[in-house]
């Protein structure tokens, strides 16, 4: 089977008033910890109000954790680029490329919070009408091309990039997907990645899946693309695992509260609906039975994973887990140890060698310990012998 990715996809989210200096370097903490367990990527979101999500840049957070880890691959997840003048989010990914040794990758989006573009004068509509012109400006300076072109909100003339990319020819390139064909259209257009982080977020998720990957391969048709390659495509879904299904209710009910409260009653964000329960209980069982996430054991989390490759119709690349701060630090850790101890072999071809081995093992255990028994008794009867001709 193809290997599949396990990540994170950090907004963050932290409940508004604590320490924001310590909520950075717990979130540090944590991709360290991701690194050392062997997951493949983690990427960092950027926001700008609303109180949660408090990574102005992705880059510079990206930055300081690749100086922490050796191994993962650090992702914008995403830069909102109707925000900023496409020639310098391309010249600084590329710096950051060079600096990393090719661990970083570039999500792309529009901006999810209208709290954010409304500080700068744009609106939603904007943000999604300058991430067509953007991303074509990104994409043609990442190639090389010189662009002069005039936007909305900046001018470029005889632009182009000083530096080729470190990765050759160039790092991942992802296109953020919620509830509209806007991601899925652009990443089929331009030939990049889909960060689908809406696919389970919404009632109707499941379906919009296979729905994501047809309008890519539409595209890239239209446009004479090659057929996209299914690994460059990421879910984004949320999970909290403990021993006991018991024992992951009562941790989330540290945090779960504030989180459903956010996209509730803070965020304008309606794409990423989560209900109206109004009680603990009632946030689980929505998360559980509409089939946005998974609170419970290391077999609920494995159930998740296998429901959605079906969805998919055909796979996905990787999967990554939406930070929610439900739980406290320990407990959070525990719960990304134990999906990378429990889940990961069986997505990753590493569960069936050891099954195998177990199985036969268990087959034929009588007859080698048959064996093993005849060979004490044999060499216990060699030592007699010679004690019996040394006599």
């Amino acid at each position: 089977m193809t290997r599949l990715r396990f990540g994170t996809f950090l907004a963050p989210f932290h409940t508004p008033g604590q320490n924001p200096t310590l909520a950075m370097q717990r979130d540090l903490r944590l991709v360290e910890h991701l690194d050392a367990l062997g997951y493949d990527e983690a990427w960092i979101g950027e926001h700008h109000s609303a109180g949660s999500e408090i990574i102005a840049s992705p880059e510079i957070f990206i930055a300081a954790a690749a100086e922490r880890t050796r191994h993962i691959k650090l992702g914008t997840g995403v830069t909102s680029i109707a925000y900023h003048n496409p020639l310098w989010v391309a010249d600084r990914m590329v710096m950051l490329d060079h600096l990393t040794r090719g661990r970083s990758m570039l999500g792309v989006g529009p901006g999810s919070l209208p709290t954010d573009s409304s500080m700068i004068g744009l609106t939603p509509t904007d943000t999604r009408e300058l991430l067509d012109v953007n991303i074509d400006i990104i994409m043609r300076l990442l190639r090389g091309e010189s662009v002069t072109e005039q936007t909305r909100t900046h001018n470029l003339v005889d632009a182009r990039l000083q530096l080729r990319p470190y990765t050759d020819p160039c790092f991942d390139v992802a296109v953020a997907a919620v509830a509209s064909p806007t991601g899925p259209r652009l990443a089929g257009r331009h030939g990049t990645g889909l960060l689908s982080i809406g696919a389970t977020l919404t009632q109707d998720g499941f379906d919009a899946l296979a729905h994501h990957w047809g309008v890519v391969e539409e595209r890239a048709a239209h446009f004479g693309r090659p057929t996209p390659d299914r690994s460059g495509w990421r879910l984004v879904g949320l999970m909290h695992i403990a021993e006991t299904r018991e024992q992951a209710y009562r941790d989330v009910e540290f945090g779960i509260v504030p989180w459903f409260n956010y996209f509730q009653k803070v965020a304008a964000f309606p794409q990423m609906a989560v209900g109206d329960s109004a009680d603990v209980k009632g946030m689980i069982d929505f998360v559980n039975e509409a089939g946005i996430g998974a609170i419970g054991t290391v077999e609920d989390a494995g159930a998740q994973v296998r429901k959605l490759v079906a969805q998919s119709n055909g796979g996905f690349g990787a999967m990554l887990l939406m930070g929610h701060d439900w739980a406290n630090p320990a407990a959070t850790h525990r719960s990304y140890e134990l999906i990378a101890q429990h889940v990961f072999p069986e997505f990753q071809d590493q569960a069936a060698g050891t099954l195998d081995a177990a199985a036969r093992a268990t087959q034929t255990r009588e007859a080698h310990a048959a064996d093993q028994l005849a060979a004490v008794d044999h060499m216990t009867a060699k030592y007699q012998q010679e004690l019996a001709d040394k006599g």
